[in-house]
């Protein structure tokens, strides 16, 4: 499987307001600076608790079918909070995508991981290489305030971290500062390999 982002979010979970606020900054000239702290925030939080803040589309590919295609097979989601299944394709030999019918498969939401279970056997690609994609939506919601307000939290502390701390600190407390990975860590999900 190979995951490719389609569509990022449309926004970040906090912003530069809210961040200049925290900071208590009253200038805009150092707005293109928080505005990059924001974003490297939401991403190291999201790659260190496995989960997606904001809404966001993702493809994954795939050569081959995981699982025995049949009735009742599944897929498993590896994204979380999963919302929906927007698109699945299967690509034949000459490399015509045809769209599965939403009624051949059911993939309910969770706020962990989700599951693609299929109704009948979807059929098998033609193609070698990258012969199926399924395109998923995945986050939390599409507003900054639908994003638990502990990972908001933690994305203004580890900016506010990173804004003081440029490069000068010589604390290492570990991946993340000890104050944002207490923020983040009800939230993480862990893997079981």
């Amino acid at each position: 499987m190979t995951p490719l982002l389609i569509t990022p979010p449309p926004l970040e979970p906090i912003s530069i307001a809210e961040a200049k606020i925290w900071l208590r900054i009253d200038t805009p000239a150092e707005d293109a600076l928080l505005q990059s702290l924001i974003v490297a925030a939401r991403l190291t939080l999201e790659a260190y608790t496995r989960r997606f803040f904001i809404n966001q589309t993702w493809r994954l590919t795939f050569d081959a079918w995981p699982a025995a295609p049949g009735a009742g097979s599944m897929i498993a989601v590896p994204f979380a909070p999963f919302k929906s299944v927007a698109q699945i394709r299967v690509y034949d030999a000459t490399g015509t995508g045809a769209i599965l019918p939403a009624a051949s498969y059911a993939a309910p939401p969770s706020m962990d991981g989700g599951r693609i279970g299929f109704n009948y056997a979807p059929p098998a690609p033609g193609r070698a290489m990258n012969g199926i994609e399924i395109d998923i939506l995945v986050g939390y919601g599409g507003a900054a305030a639908d994003t638990p307000e502990p990972l908001r939290n933690a994305v203004l502390a580890l900016v506010a971290d990173w804004y003081e701390n440029r490069g000068d600190s010589l604390q290492n407390d570990g991946p993340l500062p000890s104050r944002v990975a207490a923020l983040a860590r009800p939230f993480r999900r862990e893997r079981l390999q």
